[in-house]
């Protein structure tokens, strides 16, 4: 096999040789080469298969814009990764890379059959040849659809790989490696700020290592970086990561990356993970993402060996790899010029340049002809030769349609200009601004505090750049504008031209398969086929067409497909729109996402401090939310009896709850009433100290969403009871508010569900339990009454000591320090021994609060209940002037007629237990569909009852009290008794004993 590789040039010289081997063929590449690179080192420029077609398909870019050699990587220990980029894939010893989406090989794909039906596999084929016979769909479409979609295959094996996860603050994160990064990155640096710089390569140095001749203050550019690495790795305040993407901007300047560990290592450390993510929050982000280089459009753009002339030259200056022995070249803009100025002096025959523009820039044509390259100004590529590799192409003048001649080659270089990569700018929510010049979009106005320099800016003269790079890493990091001396810059060709859409060889009426999305096969005839068919709308053409959604989200495509719909419209491509750019910028593993989040950690368990207690006593356990919770002791009992015997514990003696996962949330402050009374119903502000109230959270609609108790342990301070899977929903909702809406206030907001541990102890014996432990605190009833709360000594240890109940019974909520909980439980298990104290779980507390009407949110509520419609209006402020959801209740179809509101069932048979969801209905022989007059929220026996209860939601239940409804049942239809939902000591008068 013939050696692509030139002696002599490019930075690897003298570096180690590396074998490896793609689709089973060893090769060799050297020590710094990518995939990419080592393969066209080798003549190899066959790398896949497109989507639809099953096209031959070739490299054509060098980082990540690349849409074709994407290919299995594999290694030992079971692990294969599919769709990675051979561009971006570093070489190592014995990397072992295979071909994707074909069959039985890439030279020859079964899969080509398709291009034969290419004319019935337009865009949008799939939404109307779907459609019919309606039978297919789930035994014949839908198989075949599935069974065909995607790139690449899924692992099947587990991942063997270790990932990490870390969070970064720094005053200064500068995303992009380029000069301009750099520069931005060393004089923040000298200020003494703290600064994170990325580059998505394995080296840094952007464009520079694609240049040959260019010096920086007379230094070489290369050098230049070598020199700029130095100096920022020496500093102490600057972390330096190369292999590290930036794929997502998220709100208050908050910056993902993704950081290859050991990726590019041949054998990895186990102890070091594969991947990292990094969450980084930044004062200001630097964006110097640099530029992607668009591809021309057309006929037969796609075949293997045609590519992007930015990327030919830096295969050929940095790798040292030329992409063919006669290569020829086809662009819109100046800077292709400099690739085959650069091969013709590398001793590589380039026999022409045709230039779509009549006008080069100045200078070109002669340096040209000057290297004996022909120039063909104002022509075009009218076809393409050659299918597994370009072997010629013939050209036509575009200004008489004449001088069709053609040229052998076996690599043409392309360039259509460059488009500033805004994507990451543009997820933080900035605006975009077309620049005419550049035929591209360009940073405009920002929302978030960050910055855009170098070609990410559409800048691309070299001394401005660092210059203008300069004064944004000392504004960044300083907060002051200034600027920054210039910089000696020296053979940086200034360059122009670009251009949009189509070129004339694939223009309107041509039948041509002219490429603007190579992944997934969308044609030049494809978006103007989207367009005849009526779809005005950028992204409804995105989607008809599937341009852009590939897994390169169009980085080579999008301004083609924009340009291409523009003609079709008759609109200037401003007015057509923009598609979203969306995280992540490019693909990142599940692993890096999930972290440690996988296996045993993928939903962690979390336990109570007395969990271990109750296993020792035998409890089964239930999943409320991520909590284990005990959920009935059977003792020998199944689950019937031992909830009846735990309800008859609390009712007759005592009973012990483990209440530690509900939501505890600390609110402090000198606004904390005001706070409270502005989020919750209830009015907070005059609660006084030593006190509780039950709550009610509502959002902005007037609907419940959360409850709990809250008490005033000081002036300034509350301790907010929430359910246990509300909890960090309440939380971030307080967050929200204090942050958004009331950031005027001084209040404070803080989780503290995991820093005490809750046992209740309810039921008439429940004082003589507790009080023996209560350390400087009367308890009496009289001194320490129902809805009371105090800090006070337990058992030695300091305690939140609540009078409250969820029963109706005599009840203590005691919150010790999770660490004593266990102790404390035992403790009070044994005094509650002799006394006939049981301990109960969550069943148990359930018939238990339905016997005294007490409401679960998300079981009696689900999301559009008023608090009128529960039955708690009481506990809704009249005198407050505005809280959460005041407005919201004022809507008058809140308290129209008709509302479903919450009542108590009693079943005609008292042995018959409801369903939990089953429908009510007034008439038991309405045909079907029956009038659905409301539904079950929970059912139960309540042994202390000796009959079932039930509560429900009943449109205008309060009205239907002691009517008869029904209940229709598969096997029968089940009379019940609306009543109140209060069955047990409906005068509360066991609860303040």
């Amino acid at each position: 096999m013939k050696s692509f590789r030139l002696p002599g040039l490019g930075r690897l010289a003298g570096a180690r040789r590396v074998t490896f081997s793609f689709d089973g063929n060893r090769l060799t590449g050297l020590d710094g080469d990518t995939l990419a690179s080592a393969l066209l080192a080798n003549g190899i420029h066959l790398t896949g298969r497109s989507f639809k077609y099953h096209r031959p398909r070739g490299i054509l870019g060098s980082g990540p814009e690349e849409p074709n050699a994407l290919v299995e990587i594999r290694r030992d220990a079971g692990r294969r990764q599919p769709n990675i980029r051979a561009t971006m894939q570093p070489l190592y010893q014995g990397l072992e890379a295979h071909s994707q989406n074909r069959w039985p090989s890439l030279a020859f794909d079964v899969g080509a059959v398709n291009g034969l039906f290419s004319r019935f596999l337009t865009a949008g084929f799939y939404y109307k040849t779907f459609m019919w016979p309606k039978g297919f769909w789930h035994r014949v479409y839908e198989p075949y659809i599935r069974s065909a979609a995607g790139l690449g295959r899924a692992p099947e094996e587990a991942d063997p790989d270790r990932y990490d996860n870390r969070f970064a603050h720094v005053d200064v994160l500068v995303v992009g490696g380029g000069p301009a990064g750099l520069a931005a990155a060393l004089e923040a640096g000298e200020t003494g700020a703290d600064v994170l710089i990325c580059d998505e390569g394995q080296s840094f140095g952007g464009w520079l290592k694609v240049e040959s001749g260019v010096r920086i203050d007379g230094v070489p550019g290369m050098e230049w970086v070598t020199n700029a690495l130095a100096r920022l790795e020496a500093m102490p305040n600057v972390r330096v990561m190369p292999r590290t993407t930036g794929f997502g901007y998220y709100n208050h300047n908050m910056v993902a990356l993704a950081e290859q560990v050991t990726e590019h290592l041949p054998h990895p450390d186990p102890a070091l993970p594969r991947e990292r993510l990094w969450q980084v929050r930044a004062k200001t982000v630097v964006l110097a993402t640099g530029s992607i280089e668009r591809p021309l459009v057309f006929p037969d753009n796609d075949r293997p060996g045609i590519m992007l002339a930015g990327a030919a030259r830096l295969y050929l200056n940095h790798h040292g790899v030329t992409p063919g022995l006669r290569v020829a070249v086809f662009t819109a803009h100046d800077a292709a010029y400099e690739a085959a100025f650069d091969l013709r002096r590398a001793g590589v025959d380039v026999p022409v340049i045709v230039d779509l523009r009549a006008e080069p820039g100045a200078g070109l044509a002669a340096t040209a002809r000057s290297l004996g390259i022909e120039v063909l100004a104002g022509y075009g590529v009218k076809s393409v030769r050659g299918r597994n590799r370009i072997r010629g192409f013939t050209v036509e003048d575009l200004r008489t349609g004449a001088d069709n001649r053609g040229f052998d080659c076996d690599a043409l270089l392309m360039s259509g200009g460059f488009t500033p990569s805004v994507h990451l700018f543009s997820q933080s929510r900035g605006k975009l601004a077309f620049d005419a010049a550049l035929q591209a979009y360009v940073p405009g106005e920002a929302v978030q505090n960050c910055l855009n320099v170098g070609a990410a800016a559409g800048e691309f003269d070299l001394a401005d750049t660092i210059s203008r790079a300069r004064a944004a890493g000392r504004s960044a990091a300083t907060g002051e504008a200034g600027s920054a001396a210039l910089v000696a810059v020296e053979g940086a060709a200034l360059s122009g031209g670009g251009m949009a859409g189509a070129t004339p060889a694939a223009g309107p009426g041509k039948t041509v398969k002219a490429f603007v999305d190579f992944q997934n096969d969308v044609t030049a005839r494809d978006i103007r086929l989207a367009v005849a068919e009526g779809f005005r709308s950028v992204e409804h053409i995105k989607r008809f067409t599937t341009n852009g959604m590939a897994t390169d989200q169009g980085k080579t495509s999008n301004i083609h497909g924009l340009g291409v719909a523009a003609e079709a419209l008759s609109r200037p491509m401003p007015e057509v729109g923009l598609t979203t750019f969306r995280a992540p910028f490019t693909p990142v593993t599940f692993g890096t996402i999930a972290g440690y989040a996988r296996g045993e950690l993928f939903d962690p368990t979390r336990k109570t401090p007395i969990h271990d207690s109750a296993a020792a006593e035998g409890a089964v356990f239930e999943d409320v939310g991520m909590w284990k919770r005990a959920w009935y002791f059977p003792r020998g009992d199944d689950k019937h009896a031992a909830v009846d015997r735990e309800c008859r514990a609390v009712r007759d003696a005592a009973g012990l709850f483990d209440a530690s996962t509900l939501g505890k949330i600390e609110v402090t402050g000198p606004d904390a009433a005001r706070f409270l009374d502005l989020v919750y119903a209830t009015p907070l502000a005059s609660l006084a100290v030593g006190k509780c109230r039950y709550a009610l959270l509502l959002n902005e609609a007037g609907f419940v969403i959360d409850d709990g108790i809250v008490a005033r342990l000081a002036e300034d301070r509350y301790h907010v009871t929430t359910t246990t899977g509300g909890a960090p929903r309440v939380l971030a909702h307080m967050e929200d508010y204090r942050q958004t809406e009331f950031p005027e206030l001084a209040v404070w907001t803080t989780s503290i569900t995991e820093q005490f541990a809750v046992i209740a102890v309810q039921g008439p014996k429940a004082r003589e339990i507790v009080a023996p432990f209560v350390e400087g605190l009367d308890i009496g009833a009289a001194a320490f009454p129902h809805m009371s709360v105090a800090e006070c000594r337990f058992m030695g240890v300091p305690c939140r000591l609540f009078r409250v109940s969820f029963t109706g019974e005599i009840g203590y909520e005691i919150n010790v320090p999770s660490d004593y909980g266990r102790a404390v439980w035992d403790a009070l298990r044994e005094r509650g021994r002799g006394l006939g104290a049981e301990p109960y779980g969550t069943e148990a507390m359930h018939v238990l609060r339905a016997e005294k009407g007490y409401i679960i949110v998300g079981q009696e509520t689900d999301g559009t209940v008023t608090p009128a419609d529960a039955g708690l209006g009481w506990a809704v402020s009249k005198k407050k002037s505005d809280f959460v959801g005041k407005r919201g209740l004022e809507r008058p179809d809140l308290f129209a007629p008709g509302r479903k509101q919450l009542v108590g069932l009693k079943t005609a048979n008292p042995l018959t237990v409801l369903e939990e969801g089953a429908q009510l209905v007034a008439d038991p022989n309405e045909p079907v569909p029956m009038t659905a007059l409301g539904h079950v929220t929970s059912a139960y026996h309540s042994a202390t009852l000796g009959r079932s209860i039930a509560m429900a939601m009943v449109r205008d239940g309060q009205s239907l009290m002691g009517r008869t409804l029904y209940v229709p049942m598969p096997k029968e239809t089940i009379a019940v008794e609306v009543t109140s939902s209060v069955f047990f000591d409906p005068e509360g008068e066991r609860l303040h004993g």
